[in-house]
């Protein structure tokens, strides 16, 4: 494994401690939406990995990195600003056919026609500059190449005041969903920033910047993970995630 610091001023909430340990607790215990609903989501879009080599953008923890070379990937490069997270993967991995960059996805550098497959895993809402980033992967992918990634629903992020109980029950809101702008929200620790984009732009920027939709995923929580556990029912109500695989 290797890593290299570029210093950048974009938003690195995952190394405010008080963050990073609710979120870590939160990701050990599989206690999130993440291992329930978006994991297996994310999974059942990839091609068959054998051999490919892959891009992984915040790559957090490494898992997903770990994951495609055990399923036959030939590299995997991952992408992460937090110095926090990185120190964990960097950890829990052994294994020198995967490498981490100390960059952020905006800064990151990449040959034309590198890589075979390209993966954000709810990571595109923390950044400003989705149609940059769109772009840069285009061009690091071979021909054929997919982009999967997710990111946290528009439905969510429009108005990200959480549910509310009223006296017919309870319910997630809508408002402000054309309003694309910053949103700053409270989620382990107060002023978290993320940027409401809607589904069109997030789709338009894909086909604007040369790709092809391929798929178009809001997965619910499917009857073994309700059967375990049945608070997740009420994600069956608004979608969590949105996914897209788009393809060169």
């Amino acid at each position: 494994m290797t890593a290299s610091r570029n210093d950048t001023p974009q938003q690195n909430v995952y190394d405010d401690p008080e963050f990073f340990a609710g979120y870590k607790a939160l990701r050990q215990h599989d206690s999130g939406l993440n291992g329930a609903l978006e994991l297996p989501a994310i999974r059942a879009l990839l091609p068959q990995l054998s051999h490919l080599n892959v891009l992984d953008l915040g790559s957090g923890f490494g898992d997903f990195a770990r994951y495609a070379r055990a399923q036959g990937a030939a590299h995997v490069a991952g992408i992460e600003l937090s110095t926090l997270m990185l120190a964990e993967a960097q950890r829990l991995t052994d294994d020198p056919g995967i490498t981490f960059q100390h960059i952020s996805m905006e800064d990151f550098a990449v040959d034309d026609n590198s890589y075979d497959l390209a993966v954000s895993s709810l990571a595109l809402h923390y950044v400003k500059d989705y149609s940059g980033i769109c772009r840069k992967v285009f061009h690091a992918l071979k021909p054929g190449g997919y982009f999967i990634f997710s990111v946290e629903h528009p439905v969510c992020t429009a108005w990200p005041v959480g549910w509310i109980t009223t006296e017919t029950g309870e319910h997630w809101p809508l408002d402000n969903y054309h309003d694309q702008s910053i949103r700053h929200t409270q989620w382990f620790i107060d002023d978290v920033v993320k940027y409401h984009r809607t589904t069109e732009n997030y789709v338009n920027t894909l086909l604007n910047s040369g790709f092809t939709l391929r798929t178009l995923a809001e997965p619910q929580p499917t009857k073994e993970a309700l059967a375990q556990r049945p608070e997740l029912m009420k994600h069956c109500r608004r979608p969590p995630f949105l996914i897209l695989k788009a393809q060169k």
